[in-house]
């Protein structure tokens, strides 16, 4: 798909982003952090009924099965954004109920976030990876975008923001227009087997549908379950809150390992690269709390940087280096603060936090961008990194800040706490970096091994076509003079009778060889056994095993022609009365054959002075069989004491690879 092409879903894909920022804006309490990167709490549901609990399951569930329609998803999750805008704005008459509100809330994000990815998978396989790797980026992208907006909610009053809110809903709903009037990138999953196309939407929901019990975990409920008193939980609420994390990651873990393997290594590395900027962006937002749009340029410059680099070729090393450059930066910063980054926001610094702000914008930008290539054409993007990514995040979140803690223990009854541990996310982003990096080093091996494939496949097509092209000229010429001389080579008396007969038999090995030339697949397989006991007659004894000697075709086939070669080569130059004895031995490394006579035998330099002189029966026939096959051919003969010509094929050829 060129750039024209690509123009329309590309504009669709940043309004989805506009869609997504506006969606994931924290919108309560004091964390900066939007709500997909946000910790666990206990009892989140606890008495708040079935509909927020139903409604995001429900939401996953449909934006899954509905990729191909992901405007209609980003349009629905633009609309859903309006009504709590609405809600809250400070002349509304009433406020809805809070688990409408909740439900709304979940809904919206789900929709946007798979919706972008849907459009991100589309463009990836019409042959827009760039275009699709950055849009894919801006499921990150637009969560910091989100969380620029408006900041921690303490910080600007309310309903400051609500006004920009609506309008970058007007415009990621305007840019959904052309794409709602065309038909979108497909985007759904390849067809296959049921299972097959099932498993993505399936694993997806399924992780949403997991924090249904942890919500209703109280610490009570804990408690039992652990085999613990409750008081110790009441007051550790952070060892509750890892405890629901690492149930949270176990489950999700276990559900991206079913949805496949690729998809299991892509939503780990989304999920290590938005935990990682959880307490930077915190810093960051908190440090530029009253410079709002230094805070918004600063975001959008990121983003755009890590867009960028997830759109160029190169966009698994920009991503390592941008992840890696991110992780060197904060620890510069928890350095230069002498162990205590909190200094920044408490002294609203903001130079530092503009520089962290960036860094940590483009790094997650670029690490889940260079994602796309890797998943879209699996159809496993929008579920990788949406709902398994969301979760894996949601647990990881959860599970890192038992480790937020103090000498003494414990953690410091501040929202910034997450903030004191900055080493502890320059670590998660060198994790990060090793993950794409050895998800794009996978891609090109695996990338590599299917070219090999292909060019195997295509070569043995090609091979196939000329066999059958050869076969017919010799089926209509050779083949018919070998029958003729077969009928009626008896009549003419002196050695007429031995030449029929050996154009009998040459007539049946070029028969079986076009045949098994032109029919075998690459698969097949034939019996050696079988092949050489047909040979056997008065004068040859052909020794093998009691069992099958099962060979590729084609093995089986150039070894056969070979021996014959050889037994050719008796009848001409052993002299009349040698006698031949043909051996066969199934060894375990490869399959050895050995055909000797008792006749005249030749001198050392008798084969090379065949070849100077233009016959190369032995060079072609025989040794150029075995070579192609990777095999050995040894002959060994002196004068008056026959000849043995030993033939080897090696057990991979045998195995058929």
């Amino acid at each position: 798909m060129g750039k024209v092409t690509a123009a329309g879903p590309v504009v669709g894909g940043v309004g989805g982003a506009l869609i997504l920022a506006v969606a994931m804006s924290p919108s309560g309490g004091s964390a900066a952090t939007p709500p997909f990167l946000g910790g666990m709490s206990y009892g989140a549901h606890y008495g708040g009924g079935w509909v927020p609990l139903v409604v995001p399951i429900a939401a996953t569930a449909i934006g899954l099965c509905l990729l191909r329609f992901w405007p209609y998803l980003l349009a629905a999750a633009a609309l859903l954004s309006i009504a709590p805008i609405l809600a809250e704005w400070p002349f509304s008459a009433s406020q809805p109920p809070y688990s409408l509100v909740m439900a709304g809330t979940y809904a919206r994000v789900m929709f946007a976030l798979i919706g972008l990815l849907a459009c991100a998978q589309g463009l990836v396989r019409r042959g827009s990876p760039g275009w699709g790797s950055a849009v894919a980026g801006l499921a990150v992208g637009g969560a910091v975008v989100g969380t620029g907006l408006l900041g921690a909610s303490w910080q600007d009053g309310g309903h400051g923001l609500k006004p920009i809110h609506l309008v970058l809903i007007a415009a990621g709903f305007m840019c959904q227009i052309p794409m709602l009037r065309r038909r979108p990138p497909r985007a759904e999953p390849v067809a296959g087997s049921w299972w097959q196309r099932v498993r993505l939407p399936l694993t997806g929901t399924l992780a949403v549908a997991s924090t249904v019990p942890l919500g209703f975990l109280t610490v009570d409920r804990l408690g039992v379950l652990l085999g613990v008193g409750f008081s110790p939980l009441y007051r550790h609420p952070l060892a509750v809150e890892g405890v629901l994390g690492a149930i949270l990651l176990t489950i999700v873990f276990v559900l991206a390992v079913v949805s496949g393997l690729w998809s299991l290594g892509g939503a780990l590395t989304a999920a290590i690269v938005q935990v990682a900027v959880v307490a930077p962006l915190l810093l960051a937002v908190t440090a530029m709390s009253f410079d709002r749009p230094v805070r918004w340029i600063a975001a959008l410059v990121g983003v755009g940087i890590g867009a960028a680099a997830a759109a160029s070729r190169w966009r698994v090393p920009a991503a390592v280096a941008l992840a890696v450059g991110g992780a060197v930066a904060l620890l510069i910063a928890y350095a230069a603060t002498g162990a205590h980054p909190e200094k920044l926001a408490d002294q609203h610094q903001v130079v530092p936090g503009v520089l962290i702000l960036i860094v940590i914008a483009a790094a997650g930008t670029a690490v889940t961008g260079a994602t796309a290539p890797i998943l879209a054409p699996r159809g496993a993007l929008p579920a990788a990194l949406g709902p398994l990514a969301t979760m894996l995040s949601a647990g990881g979140t959860a599970a890192v800040a038992v480790t937020y803690l103090n000498s003494d223990g414990e953690p410091v009854s501040s929202y910034l706490n997450p903030v004191l541990h900055l080493n502890t996310s320059a670590l998660l982003l060198l994790v990060a970096a090793g993950a794409i990096g050895g998800l794009g080093l996978g891609q090109v091996f695996a990338a590599r091994r299917a070219e090999r494939l292909r060019t195997e496949q295509i070569r043995q097509e090609a091979a196939a076509a000329e066999r059958d092209r050869l076969a017919r000229p010799i089926h209509d010429g050779v083949l018919q003079v070998l029958a003729l001389v077969q009928r009626h080579g008896s009549e003419l008396g002196g050695p007429g009778p031995e030449l029929a007969e050996l154009a009998g038999r040459q007539e049946v090995a070029l028969r079986n060889l076009l045949r098994g030339r032109s029919t075998a697949g690459g698969n097949a397989r034939e019996d050696l056994r079988t092949e050489l006991v047909a040979l056997g007659s008065p004068a040859i004894d052909v020794a093998a095993p009691a069992q099958p000697v099962m060979l590729p075709t084609r093995t089986a086939t150039e070894l056969t022609a070979a021996v014959q070669a050889a037994l050719d080569n008796v009848r001409r130059h052993a002299g009349a009365g040698a006698h031949v004895w043909i051996l066969l031995e199934e060894e375990s490394d490869g399959v050895r054959v050995t055909v000797r006579d008792d006749g005249v035998g030749f001198g050392p330099d008798r084969l090379a002075e065949a070849a100077v002189g233009g016959r190369l029966g032995v060079a072609q026939s025989m040794k150029g069989r075995i070579a192609d096959l990777g095999g050995i051919t040894t002959i060994h003969s002196a004068p008056g004491e026959g000849t043995e010509v030993e033939f080897w094929v090696p057990a991979a050829d045998r195995a058929g690879y």
